[in-house]
């Protein structure tokens, strides 16, 4: 399989991957504001809200876990991109003064139906690790 191909897949899974997040944070009470905002030096995911809080979300994916979960991917250096990212999401959208908090959402794709796993508060604003 070349390069392109793979690339392609993995880009199929990231958006399934960020579908399947947004679905399932809405099952559980979330509300979806905003997707994929991106600048040059970060991206953010989802932008979700439950009760006042602004969740900044970032989705991992992988198949199968022989490796580590999803979750495990999201270093310092990833983290500080998400952060950047929603500081410029939270500045062009004036949000006011409300809670912010940074989330992973893991998901799994092997066997069966895919697994989604959230990480309230994985890491803080200075993309120091948090829950794992």
């Amino acid at each position: 399989m070349g390069r392109e191909a793979r690339d392609g897949g993995r880009r199929a899974r990231g958006r399934e991957a960020e579908a399947l997040a947004a679905e399932w944070l809405e099952a559980h009470g979330y509300r979806v504001l905003a997707r994929n905002h991106a600048l040059r030096l970060g991206e953010v995911d989802l932008v979700c809200e439950r009760e006042r809080v602004l969740c900044f979300v970032e989705v991992r994916s992988r198949t199968g876990e022989a490796h580590g979960g999803p979750e495990e991917t999201v270093d310092r250096r990833k983290a500080r991109r998400v952060v950047l990212a929603a500081t410029d999401w939270l500045e062009r959208n004036g949000r006011g003064e409300r809670d912010v908090r940074f989330d992973v959402v893991a998901v799994t794709f092997g066997e069966g139906a895919p697994r989604v796993v959230h990480f309230p508060a994985a890491f803080d604003a200075d993309g120091a690790p948090g829950v794992f």
